[in-house]
Parts: C-alpha cells; sequence; structure tokens
C-alpha cells in the first residue's frame, strides 16, 4: 500500500509552453494591425511637411479595435496627408536612414502649430499611433501595467521593423499622460512624460528648465553642442470695458421702441445682446534662440513681449452668444408646435362676441339669398336691450384685459393697413394697386422676387409679408402667444370689415391668385379679387340706376316706362363696360326662364339683336352670312387658389376612368367653353359651330384651296378632325348654348360665396397654422436681412453660406408637408450666419476700422482672418498697425483693472505715477518652452542623434514632454 502511495504521488501536470498566452496574443494582434496599416519598414512619407501644411493641411486617421484578453483596446492611426509630388527619378530609401519621426524632433516648420492634435504639439510628429484603453475600460495606473504595455509595443515594433512612433495612453485621461516609443536602423528614440498640479520654483524659468535637460541628455563630450529654443508666451484678453454696448439702448419714447435692439416696427431686429468675442489671445514667439542670447531666470527676463520677432493672434468666441434675430425666428418657430385655438388662448369670453358673426357661414349665406324679413316687435324689448348693453360691456372688460392695449394695437392695425390712416380708403387703394402694378423695378427688388417665388413667400412689400414680420415681433416683444392671437382677431375682423364695406385690401397685387406664393397669401389675393368684383358689380348696378332717373326726370314717367324695357342704352359704348361691371341677373324667374325650352329660332339667335360686342375679329365675316364677326364680352375665368385646384382635381379624380364618368368630368371642365359659347351667339346673330372655332381656337379650323364651278381656286374651310369625332364636347356644348351675352349668365365666380368661404378659413386657423404659413416669408425676411448686413462687411463665409442656405430652403418650403426637425436646423444655420457677422462687426469695432483711412484694408484682412483661420500672423509684430492697436488694448484693460476710478479733483501727477506703475501686459497665462539639440548617447562615441524637451508652464499644470534617442549599436 505504501507503494502504491509513493506512486500516485509522483504524477503530476504537463504545462503546454506552445499554447499563446494572452500577451503573445496581444503582441501578435498589434502587428496585424501594423502590417494591415502598411506601416511594416520604411515609411512611404520620406518628406517632411512644410510648415504651411502642418497650419492647413488634412488630418486623417485610422481606427481598431483590439483585446488584451478581457481588457479592450483602442489603436488609432494619425497622419497628415501630403500631396505625392511625381518625380522622374525613384528614390530608393537608405539603409540606415533616419526615421522620419526622429527626423521631425528637430524639424522647425511644425513649432507651435495652432491646431493640432497634443502629441504632434508636443513632439512635432507628422504620422503616430496611440494605443488606448477603451470607452468603458479603467485607466492604466498601475507602473507594472505601463511597463508591460511598453515592453509589448517594444516586441512588436523590433518584430515587424515598423518606424513609425507609438504612444500608449496611461494614467487618467483628463492629464493627457503617454509613453511610447519609436525604433529605427541602430537608434530607439523614449518618448516620457512628467506632469504636475503646480510649476516648481526652480523650474519656473528658462534657465532652471535648461538644467533639466542638459542633467537627463548627460552629453558627456566637450564643448558641449549649442541648445537651440524657441519660446512662446500667450497673453489673454477678456476685458472689453472700453467699447460701446453691442445694441442700441432702448428707446422709450417711441410707442414701440422700449425693447433692447428695438427698431421701427416691421423691421427685423439684428444683432447679439451680448459681446460675441469673449477672449483674445495674442501669442508672442521668439522662434529661435541659443542659450547665451537670451537671460531668463528667477531675478531677470530679457522676454519682453513688444520685442517679440513674431505676433499671431486669435480669438475665442462666446458660445451661442444671444442675437436678436435668431431670437425671434426661433420664438416664432415654436409657436408651430402649439395646436390651441384662439379661444383656447384668449378665453371664450373674449372671442364669442368677435367669433359670432363666422359660427354659421352657412345660415348667413342663406340669409343673402333669402327676402328680408320686418323685424320681430320682441327683438326690440327692453330686456333684450338691456342683454346687449351687459354683452357690451363684458366685451369691453375683456378688451381691458386684452394682451395687447389700445395704443400699441392700433400701430399694428396702421402698419399692417396704412391706407385706413386717409380719408379715403378705396380711392387710396386704387392709387396704391395701381402704383404697384407699374413695370419699372429696381435690380434689388427684382432679386428679391425671384427669392419670394423660391421660398414660396410672398413678395416683400406685400401684406402676407408685414403680417409674418409683425406676428413675429408681437411674440417676441408684446405679449407671445396670447398677443399673437389677439392680432389674428383683430385682422380678420378688419378683413371682414373691408369685404362688408368694398374696400380693396391693401398691399396686394391685383389679379388672379400667385400659385408661386404661400397659400395666405393666395387667400387673400382671392378674397381681393371678391372684392374687386363686388364694386365693380355695385358701380355698374349705381350707373345703370342713375341712368334710369335721369332718363325719367327727362321723359317724364311715359318714356319711363319705354326705357325701363331696354336693357342698355344704345347709345352707350359697349367698351366702357368690363367683364367685372356687369350686372348679373340670377333671381328666382329668371333661372327658371333659363331652364324653359328653346326654340330654334333662339338657338341661333337669327332674329335676336347682337349684344356684348367688343370689337370686330380680323375683318372676319360670318361664314353664313356678310356680317363681320365679333369679339364677344365675355366672363374671366374664376381665379382658384391651390387647395381649390388641389379639391377640383381630388373630385375629378373621383370620376374614374369609365365613359359616364368621362362624360361628367368633360362637362364639368367645360363651364367656362358654354359660358363663351353663349356670349360669341349674343354678339353674332346667325353664327355656327365653324365661326366660333375660328375664332376660339383657330387650329381647329382648317382652310383649303378647292377649284370651284367655274375652274377658279378658291379657299374653302372646314373643322379639324378633332371636332368631327361623334360626341365632341364641343359640338355637345354649342347645341346646347343659349343666346345670352355675358351680362346676363350665371356668374362662373360667386365672390360672395368666395369671400365667405376665405373669411371662414381665416376665422377657424389656429395661431400654429396661421405661423406655419406665414414661416416661409419670416424666413424670406431673414434672408433679406442677412444679406443687408453681410454687405457692410464683406464676408466670404457667409456669403458662401447664403447662396446655400436659399438652396436649402428652397427644397424646405416647397414641400407641402413641414419637416419641423430640419426646419429646425435651418433656422440655426442663419443664427451661426448672424453670429458670424455680428463677430466681425465686434472685431471690426475694436480694431478701429472705421475711424481710420490709412491701412484699411489691411485692418480688414486681418479681421477677417481673425474669423476664418484658427490663428492669425500679425504683421510687423508688435510695431505693425494692427499690433499697435492690440498693445493698446491690453494696455487700456491693464490700467482699468488695476488702478481703481479717479475722481475728477485728483493731482495729474498722481496718475502719472501710477501709471507708470502698471506694465503694459499681464502675467502670460501659458509659457511654452521647446529646447533641442543632437547629442551622441549613451556613450561619447555613440552615433550623434536628436534629443528635444517641450515644458509647459500654466497657472495649474506644470508638462514635460520629452523624447530622447539613444544608439543601440555603439553604447
Amino acid at each position: 500500500m505504501a507503494a502504491d502511495s509513493d506512486t500516485e504521488s509522483e504524477v503530476f501536470e504537463i504545462t503546454d509552453f506552445t499554447t499563446a498566452s494572452d500577451w503573445e496574443r496581444f503582441v501578435s494582434r498589434v502587428e496585424e494591425v501594423l502590417n494591415e496599416w502598411k506601416l511594416i519598414g520604411n515609411s512611404e512619407k520620406t518628406r517632411l511637411s512644410e510648415k504651411s501644411e502642418f497650419t492647413s493641411g488634412t488630418w486623417e486617421e485610422n481606427f481598431k479595435e483590439i483585446n488584451f484578453a478581457d481588457f479592450k483596446f483602442e489603436i488609432t492611426y494619425h497622419f497628415l496627408k501630403q500631396e505625392h509630388v511625381k518625380s522622374n527619378k525613384k528614390e530608393e530609401p537608405e539603409e540606415d536612414a533616419v526615421p522620419l519621426a526622429v527626423q521631425n524632433l528637430l524639424s522647425e516648420n511644425n513649432d507651435f502649430p495652432p491646431r493640432a492634435h497634443c502629441l504632434v504639439r508636443w513632439y512635432g510628429v507628422q504620422e503616430f499611433v496611440v494605443i488606448s484603453p477603451g470607452s468603458n475600460c479603467e485607466a492604466i495606473i498601475s507602473e507594472s501595467k505601463c511597463n508591460l504595455l511598453l515592453s509589448s509595443i517594444s516586441i512588436a515594433l523590433s518584430n515587424s521593423g515598423c518606424q513609425v512612433p507609438v504612444f500608449v495612453q496611461i494614467q487618467h485621461k483628463w492629464r493627457r499622460m503617454y509613453a511610447g516609443e519609436c525604433l529605427g536602423p541602430g537608434l530607439r528614440t523614449d518618448f516620457e512624460m512628467v506632469h504636475l498640479r503646480k510649476v516648481p520654483s526652480q523650474y519656473n524659468h528658462l534657465s532652471g528648465l535648461l538644467d533639466v535637460f542638459k542633467s537627463k541628455i548627460s552629453c558627456t563630450i566637450s564643448p558641449v553642442p549649442p541648445v537651440s529654443i524657441a519660446i512662446r508666451f500667450t497673453y489673454i484678453l477678456q476685458d472689453w470695458q472700453q467699447y460701446s454696448w453691442p445694441q442700441q439702448p432702448p428707446d422709450f419714447d417711441t410707442p414701440l421702441g422700449g425693447e433692447v435692439g428695438g427698431v421701427e416696427f416691421g423691421k427685423l431686429p439684428f444683432g447679439a445682446c451680448e459681446e460675441p468675442i469673449s477672449e483674445l489671445h495674442l501669442a508672442t514667439t521668439w522662434p529661435r534662440l541659443t542659450e547665451g542670447l537670451v537671460v531668463d531666470n528667477d531675478v531677470y527676463s530679457d522676454l519682453d513681449p513688444l520685442q517679440a520677432p513674431l505676433w499671431t493672434v486669435r480669438v475665442r468666441t462666446t458660445e451661442n452668444p444671444q442675437c436678436l434675430l435668431g431670437d425671434v425666428l426661433s420664438e416664432f418657430f415654436k409657436l408651430c408646435c402649439i395646436k390651441e385655438t384662439a379661444e383656447e388662448i384668449l378665453g371664450r369670453g373674449m372671442a364669442e362676441d368677435e367669433g359670432k358673426e363666422n359660427s354659421d357661414i352657412s345660415s348667413a349665406l342663406s340669409k343673402l339669398t333669402e327676402p328680408s324679413a320686418t323685424v320681430p316687435i320682441h327683438k326690440l324689448s327692453v330686456s333684450n336691450m338691456v342683454h346687449s348693453a351687459r354683452k357690451h360691456i363684458r366685451r369691453q372688460r375683456h378688451m381691458d384685459e386684452s394682451p395687447l392695449n389700445a395704443g400699441i394695437l392700433n400701430t399694428i392695425l396702421l402698419y399692417l393697413f396704412p391706407d385706413a390712416a386717409v380719408e379715403k380708403p378705396s380711392e387710396y387703394t386704387k392709387t396704391k394697386s395701381e402704383q404697384s402694378n407699374t413695370p419699372g423695378k429696381t435690380e434689388q427688388d427684382k432679386n428679391s422676387d425671384n427669392l419670394f417665388s423660391q421660398l414660396k413667400s410672398a413678395p416683400s412689400d406685400s401684406l402676407t409679408y408685414r403680417l409674418a414680420l409683425c406676428l413675429s415681433l408681437v411674440n417676441y416683444n408684446y405679449g407671445g402667444l396670447r398677443a399673437v392671437a389677439h392680432v389674428w382677431q383683430e385682422f380678420v375682423l378688419e378683413l371682414r370689415y373691408r369685404w362688408e364695406n368694398n374696400y380693396l385690401i391693401f398691399g396686394l397685387a391685383g389679379g388672379s391668385p400667385d400659385l408661386r406664393c404661400c397659400l395666405l397669401h393666395q387667400k387673400l389675393q382671392m378674397l381681393n379679387c371678391c372684392i374687386e368684383r363686388k364694386r365693380a358689380r355695385d358701380d355698374a348696378r349705381k350707373v345703370l340706376d342713375e341712368g334710369k332717373e335721369r332718363a325719367h326726370r327727362e321723359s317724364g314717367s311715359s318714356a319711363a316706362a319705354v326705357t325701363s324695357t331696354k336693357e342698355v342704352s344704345p347709345g352707350k359704348s359697349w367698351d366702357s363696360w368690363s367683364d367685372s361691371e356687369e350686372e348679373f341677373f340670377e333671381c328666382l324667374s329668371d333661372q327658371g326662364d333659363m331652364d324653359a325650352p328653346q326654340t330654334e329660332e333662339e338657338k341661333t339667335g337669327s332674329k335676336r339683336k347682337a349684344e356684348g360686342r367688343l370689337h370686330q375679329y380680323n375683318s372676319m365675316n360670318l361664314l353664313n352670312s356678310s356680317e363681320p364677326l365679333y369679339v364677344p364680352v365675355t366672363q374671366e375665368p374664376a381665379p382658384m387658389t391651390e387647395d381649390l385646384l388641389e379639391e377640383q382635381s381630388e373630385v375629378l379624380a373621383k370620376l374614374g376612368t369609365s365613359a359616364e364618368g368621362t362624360h361628367l368630368r368633360a362637362r364639368m371642365q367645360s363651364a367656362c367653353l358654354l359660358s363663351d359659347m353663349e356670349s360669341f351667339k349674343a354678339a353674332n346673330p346667325g353664327c355656327i359651330l365653324d365661326d366660333f372655332v375660328r375664332w376660339y381656337s383657330p387650329r381647329d379650323y382648317v382652310e383649303e384651296e378647292v377649284v370651284d364651278d367655274t375652274g377658279s381656286l378658291i379657299m374653302k374651310g372646314h373643322l379639324s378632325a378633332r371636332m368631327k369625332i361623334p360626341g365632341n364636347m364641343w359640338v355637345e356644348a354649342w347645341e346646347t348654348a343659349r343666346v345670352t351675352p355675358a351680362r346676363r349668365q350665371k356668374r362662373l365666380f360667386d365672390d360672395t360665396k368666395e369671400a365667405e368661404r376665405v373669411l371662414h378659413y381665416m376665422a377657424m386657423q389656429k395661431p400654429a397654422d396661421v405661423t406655419l404659413d406665414l414661416l416661409p416669408c419670416l424666413i424670406h425676411g431673414a434672408i433679406l436681412k442677412l444679406k443687408e448686413e453681410e454687405a457692410t462687411e464683406n464676408i466670404p463665409s457667409v456669403q458662401i453660406s447664403l447662396q446655400q442656405v436659399v438652396s436649402q430652403a428652397s427644397r424646405l418650403m416647397q414641400t407641402p408637408a413641414r419637416d419641423y426637425k430640419r426646419l429646425e436646423e435651418f433656422i440655426n444655420r442663419l443664427i451661426a450666419m448672424e453670429t458670424v457677422i455680428t463677430q466681425a462687426r465686434s472685431l471690426k469695432a475694436k480694431f478701429s476700422i472705421c475711424d481710420k483711412a490709412e491701412n484699411r484694408e489691411d485692418l480688414e484682412i486681418f479681421v477677417r482672418s481673425l474669423l476664418e483661420e484658427p490663428e492669425v500672423l500679425v504683421i510687423g509684430a508688435g510695431q505693425g498697425p494692427a499690433g499697435s492697436i492690440i498693445h493698446r488694448m491690453f494696455v487700456s484693460a491693464q490700467r482699468a483693472a488695476v488702478l481703481a476710478p479717479l475722481d475728477e479733483d485728483l493731482n495729474q501727477e498722481r496718475q502719472s505715477t501710477e501709471s507708470s506703475r502698471v506694465p503694459d501686459f499681464p502675467s502670460p497665462a501659458g509659457r511654452e518652452i521647446l529646447l533641442r539639440t543632437c547629442v551622441p548617447r549613451p556613450a561619447p562615441y555613440s552615433k550623434a542623434l536628436p534629443q528635444r524637451l517641450f515644458c509647459v508652464l500654466l497657472k495649474d499644470e506644470f508638462r514635460l514632454a520629452g523624447a530622447f534617442s539613444s544608439d543601440t549599436c555603439f553604447f
């Protein structure tokens, strides 16, 4: 038994050392990624980049994820994209060439880049690889883990022959700590870093940092190679107290000027309400120094910013400054998402009386056709009168509690309807409408017209455009949503008043609705058409009544009886009648007469007297008689808005494709044709269909030369083939057409019905619907405002953006369904342009461009570059025109910060004494010192290789980033 137990104790587990460990897999995976990115061997980039390439070049990156056991790493390859220069000679890389990253350590082309990765700034490299922990992984803090990663990187670089430096991010990410390595033929460069919160006192100057650098490279040869030094001090200016406020203060004397940025009512505000430039950073640079040329220690320093040979400036803008135009647009856009009605917003009490007129449109239409009834006695009772008085008092109380007081409301309505201030609105609007139709337009007006058609808004001189600006300003300055609902209700009441009293709406072009404009503008144009037709009909009836009264007075009662049977005086010229000035008869007896069967004589009109002639047509005669062919007075086709056209097309589409549906569709579409045929028959007694076609559609009347009985050639005509098709609608309409002049026909356009439809549409609109309809007009106004403001600043980036936003807005506004997310992004783009313009204006004011004539162009270019480039070189440094202004800015800020406000009675000598103690510049906010040399390491007989130390000294940060090369062959 004892022997058996000894045998069992000798059994041991066999470990297979041929299986790859997690560490080996990690090293292998790093090599695979480097090989995949073609970083094996000598780098393809054998040329040092120029300084301009580092500034304006494009940095690109490749990204992969790798694992070390269950720990995730992100590996990223950063490189500066270079344009390959074609060369006839194919250059073969040298066998012992120094890696490009090591050459970059001594290159001055990438000293203090304006915008780059921190490793590019510290080490000057133009390509590198970074391995960092994954987004949800803990930081690498322990020294053992850091050494393990660095050894893994060293093995991967050695196995692959990669000459691109590889960095590992260690410690917490906010510290931006990296350690790395670069291998080349016979050399190795170690990238090391020190990061502290406070600057040690012994290293707070150049002499102490030089001691650190020399001790690190530990050069044993004599004499010691000189150390090249580059220094950059950064000064920050934050005090703009000596400059004017970005907006004019409010003018409380004007009725609508009590707001910041308040301008004339009806003009969009513009500009920032706070300083758009938060800081100005001045970087003074000494690019090439040696340790013997400059003194900087804890006692004395030669580094005077005014003596620096290189000045560069950058500005830091305020993040999302409050801009007036952007606020107006954003607040107005927010109204589009509110679905409450005007009654719910204002309260039912205030809206009940005003909305009663629009509550039942059908009853209003029936009352227009019903005979007027006598007023019942009970409606005149005392109780009814008391009830009406109570309603009137309640309405007045609600008006007192309304969002807008009477003064502001009257100012708004006079802005929308300026003709209301004139004694005779009808004559004023007629004159204005004639002026608005004049052909002469400036180039700016033509561009604006083109813009409104692109945006589907409204002309910039129209009522709709003014309404959009008005509601946006009311919403922003005078009460928000409730004030907008109040103005809209008053606007609709004014429209109804003008319709009922035959006053044309001011600020609308004559004619049919313009389908290039927004729907609300088309509705207003439609209402104006209705008012024009109604006025013309009333004027014609008045003229006819006056003629009858005059004839009655002249010839007595017997003559009056004779003239009453005549439709119109034969001596009256038909030219004085237009289509809109005719009197239409639509009474029940007239309709019954129209439904009566026609006789053959009525169909042809051969024994009727001609009526409704306009003028003779091209000296033509009727085919069946020698009478001239006359052009008749016809009814104009009914104007249509786009929603009515869509509704009509839907109705026609629902009729289907059957024979009956097609026939019915054709009859519905031929109402205008039938009216013209009736007018033509009345103007040309004895005419036939061929006569009508010769005038109405000459292409459908074909004339040919034929030989008559005598053998001579004569012209003979006939209808075209399509007119001879059986069941042709033209033939059918001609047979059913009566001999009726245009003024006795049923109206094609019922202005009363259409006006009530428009007013009902307006009354039922929610404030959200109104704002959505008017949004294109407001965007139109915002773009015009941006163009106007940009013209004075001449900013190329804004000019390009304006061209782009116009095409973008055209695509957004032409779609029937609004995309709210894309609209919000578009408005943010307009706000960004306003911000850039205000920034340019602020910088121009600070650099006194408007005050000095000399060097104006140079300063304008300088200011423009500040907005478009990350960092701008100051020509002439501190002695140049821009440098002198910057110097004065710092001097003013220093004195304002150090000196307390002085009383007027203080002695001038005391002021000058205290002023002399104040330095021109504050202490630098940041100091960057770059030290580099080329010495043999680690032995005196080693190859001389680049050494570099980048020092960053801030108020709460001290960083040393060193790259130290050593010879791996002779050590």
